[in-house]
């Protein structure tokens, strides 16, 4: 049986590599950088979420061979004119710091009713150092009032999927691979591997 084609994630982010490796089943060999030890951080400094995965997949793919996958992703909320959007993930101000980012969204939409929301996520697939392609996928929905729920992370626990009553971390892997923001982009970026040839 072949080696199955590699597939490399441009993060060390333990829960987003074991979402796309979840997603992806066994298509490909899925692995991050944190098996790469020569890979260089790559600052996120750009304004949109195709710009930092621009940087990301660009980055890693200078310096390792084959795909490199790369995404940006974040909540966008309507009643704070899209934020926290790029800066999702420190927006409690400590980068990575789940329960910071959670009570300080919560405590910038008390009084609100509005609660609109929406995942974004954008990809980039990158080989020798340059863009191959990029995708977007974008799940719409709502903030409730606490966390609920003990699955999955970042803002799951306060999102609630358009046509479900419970949060993303309430509906667990299975369900929220179907529905979330990455599993979408995700399904166009493998399409795209596959058509041109994965193994190349």
């Amino acid at each position: 049986m072949p080696p199955l084609p590699r597939l490399i994630i441009a993060t060390r982010n333990a829960h987003k590599t074991a979402e796309i490796r979840e997603m992806i089943g066994d298509r490909f060999e899925v692995l991050d950088v944190t098996a790469f030890p020569e890979c260089p951080e790559i600052e996120e400094t750009g304004n949109s979420f195709l710009e930092n995965a621009r940087l990301k997949a660009e980055g890693i793919s200078r310096v390792l061979e084959g795909w490199v996958l790369s995404d940006d992703s974040g909540l966008e909320v309507d009643a704070l004119g899209g934020a926290p959007g790029v800066w999702s993930s420190s927006f409690g101000g400590e980068e990575g710091n789940h329960v910071k980012n959670n009570a300080r969204l919560l405590e910038a939409l008390a009084g609100k009713t509005q609660r609109g929301a929406r995942f974004h996520c954008t990809m980039v697939l990158a080989r020798n150092g340059r863009e191959q392609a990029n995708f977007s996928g974008t799940v719409e929905g709502r903030i409730i009032d606490a966390p609920q729920g003990g699955h999955g992370f970042g803002y799951d626990p306060l999102f609630m999927p358009d046509g479900y009553g419970a949060t993303f971390s309430e509906l667990g892997g299975e369900v929220k691979g179907r529905l979330s923001h990455r599993s979408r982009a995700l399904a166009q970026a493998v399409k795209f591997l596959e058509t041109a040839g994965n193994n190349g």
